[in-house]
């Protein structure tokens, strides 16, 4: 480095000679000619020497590396526009370079949660789930309108210690803007009148128009459908075309209310075993399907809003319009109501944030297609509450314990079953 560089950068960052007295670089004493200087320019962060507590002064510097030092100057507010004209092309593709790095650095973001459940169970069910869940996140930029969206998860089953495991890729989606519409696409989340519905994922496309008041149709194959079916059932599922789900909804707010109506239609999608084994019998062809059997259409409406700070109000109707099988009604209701109260809540930012919840259901076996709650129901439907509470222990460690207290619905002539579930869950996010 010469000595009218090093005077003209310090000069320009407005140096004193008695400014800085510390020795930052080994190979500069205090009685250098340059030492003042050198310390100046050192706490100001525009040079930095190699690493190893020395500054080099008797090396070339690269073209490059010149680049960076006036650009550390520059940011620090210094004048040395002579310096940036003679390094112009060097501080254009120094400037090039960083830009894309942090673009590429910004564009891929990794995030995840490990959850580890356990839940005891009485009634007609298994006595108890002991589950690890692991998920991995990734979220990107396509482009300014479109991102991509992607989810791995690992389930493990340590019930009976049998180290059950499984690994899949369980959502791939991307969202992006078409004109005024929100559009997301791929196998992504699919939640039904706050998930009492269906609550899971489907392989789909949905289009969503607003804001106050936001328009959404959304049509695709849901995942979880007829859950009670065998392996061996879901080839001639498939054929028939039970696989389907559509239909549109209205969210919106009005003034401290939020208000959704919705209309859904499933191909067929709420066949217990036995309904199942009936079907098969009465429609053993596409054309006797197609032309004797009803879907299962449901109609809904809801809404939430705060009865004082922290508290929460919110309740949902559902209304299936038909449910017969081959034109016989077999003792099974349309309706379906779920009011839930929420006080403040658990925020894994927020170490020591807490909540406590509670639901009421009575639902008919046409509104529960797939709900995702972590108490065990009646494939028939079901009636009964939920209390839970969650609490933050640190950090990104959140816990939470819940009780269900359930009724299963059945069929004319048949006897209900209690089902009673104590399940918790602590998680860990990253």
């Amino acid at each position: 480095m010469k000595k009218s560089l090093v005077l003209a950068m310090a000069m320009a960052l407005g140096v004193t000679a008695s400014a800085y007295a510390a020795n930052p670089f080994s190979d500069v004493p205090a009685g250098h000619w340059a030492y003042d200087s050198i310390n100046k320019l050192a706490a100001a962060g525009v040079i930095e020497g190699y690493g190893d507590s020395t500054f080099g002064g008797d090396k070339l510097m690269t073209r490059y590396e010149m680049a960076q030092i006036v650009a550390k100057a520059m940011a620090k507010g210094a004048n040395v526009d002579k310096l940036a004209a003679e390094f112009a092309d060097e501080l254009d593709n120094l400037g090039v370079r960083v830009a894309n790095l942090e673009k590429k650095a910004d564009n891929v973001k990794i995030t995840g949660n490990i959850r580890y459940s356990y839940a005891d169970y009485s009634g007609d069910l298994n006595d108890h789930a002991n589950k690890l869940r692991s998920r991995i996140w990734v979220n990107g930029q396509v482009n300014d309108d479109w991102s991509y969206t992607a989810m791995l998860e690992n389930n493990q089953d340590f019930k009976d210690n049998d180290g059950e495991e499984d690994t899949k890729f369980q959502r791939a989606y991307v969202n992006g803007k078409l004109g005024g519409l929100a559009v997301q696409a791929g196998r992504s989340q699919l939640t039904l009148v706050d998930g009492n519905l269906y609550d899971t994922r489907y392989d789909g496309i949905s289009a969503s128009y607003g804001k106050d008041v936001k328009v959404t149709a959304f049509y695709g194959k849901p995942t979880n459908q007829n859950k009670a079916l065998h392996t061996e059932d879901k080839e001639w599922k498939a054929e028939i075309g039970f696989d389907k789900v559509y239909g549109a909804k209205v969210d919106a707010k009005i003034g401290v209310v939020n208000a959704t109506a919705g209309y859904t239609v499933f191909k067929d999608g709420t066949y217990s075993e036995y309904e199942w084994d009936a079907a098969k019998k009465a429609f053993a062809t596409k054309a006797s399907y197609e032309e004797d059997t009803d879907n299962n259409k449901i109609w809904n409406v809801g809404v939430a809003f705060d009865l004082a700070k922290d508290l929460n109000l919110s309740a949902n109707y559902m209304r299936a319009t038909d449910y017969e099988f081959d034109g016989e009604d077999i003792g099974i209701g349309r309706d379906g109501y779920v009011i839930g109260l929420n006080y403040k809540g658990a925020k894994a930012a927020k170490a020591g944030s807490w909540g406590i919840y509670g639901k009421y259901y009575d639902q008919d076996r046409p509104t529960v297609v797939a709900h995702t709650m972590n108490g065990e129901y009646g494939d028939k439907g079901f009636d009964g509450y939920m209390v839970g509470v969650n609490y933050a222990f640190a950090k990104n460690i959140v816990g939470a314990v819940e009780y269900y207290d359930l009724d299963s619905k059945a069929l004319t002539g048949a006897e209900s079953k209690s089902m009673r579930t104590l399940w918790s869950q602590l998680v860990f996010t990253f």
